[in-house]
Parts: structure tokens; C-alpha cells; sequence
């Protein structure tokens, strides 16, 4: 299996980066890390990336209304919700609205591969 795009997306430093660390490098490639919608919807189309995890809360654009504009613009995109137990109910909407997974911040090595395998399952690379 060749690697799949992946996008991260969150306003924080400290998470973009360990996610990008954290991924499964034999399955993900990280192609972009956005601090918030606006950004993530510009990288979306000039990476082409097929995976994305979303935070929820942040600047400028958030994620649930990322998410809504992801799925318009790429509908076969697979959006893993990456974010704190607090969020759940605005989880739920992102899920309505074409996120594919939900992810509780904090968040071990283990579980984002988990997460991240069980959104792409099926999927032919």
C-alpha cells in the first residue's frame, strides 16, 4: 500500500506537530499542516490530500464549518475530528456534516493510528 495525504489541521503547534510525528509514516504522508479552515481549505486543493484531521475550535474558520466546505469541494475526503471531550456535541454536528471519525484530545500514538486506519479502511491507494 503507497501512502495516503494527509492534512492536520489545528490551531495548535504543539498537536499539529505531534500528530505529524505520531502518524504512521508506511501509511500517511503528511502533505500540509494548517492552523485553521481558511488555511486548511487552501491546502486542501493545492495537496490534494485525501486525509484530513480537523480540530474543532479555531480561528477564522472552525471545523465544523471546514468540514461542511471540505465535503463540497472533495467529497471522497476522509475527516477524522481530533478534538477535547468538551467538544462532543459540536463532534456530532462535524460528523453530520461529512467528518468520518472522532478523535478525544489528549490523544496517545496508539489511538491516532487506530483512528486514522479505521477512516481509511476499504479504501484502494
Amino acid at each position: 500500500m503507497s501512502s495516503m495525504k494527509l492534512l492536520v489541521v489545528d490551531d495548535s503547534n504543539i498537536i499539529r506537530r505531534k500528530i505529524e510525528r505520531s502518524a504512521d509514516t508506511s501509511c500517511f504522508d503528511v502533505v500540509g499542516l494548517a492552523c485553521n479552515g481558511v488555511e486548511a481549505l487552501t491546502m486542501l486543493q493545492s495537496t490534494q490530500a485525501s486525509v484530513v484531521t480537523m480540530d474543532l475550535t479555531m480561528p477564522e474558520m472552525d471545523g465544523v464549518e471546514c468540514v461542511e466546505r471540505m465535503v463540497k469541494l472533495k467529497p471522497d475526503t476522509r475527516i477524522l475530528v481530533v478534538s477535547a471531550l468538551s467538544d462532543v456535541e459540536t463532534g456530532i454536528l462535524a460528523l453530520e456534516k461529512g467528518a468520518r471519525g472522532f478523535l478525544c484530545k489528549p490523544f496517545s500514538e496508539q489511538q491516532l493510528n487506530e483512528a486514522l486506519s479505521e477512516l481509511v479502511e476499504g479504501l484502494d491507494v
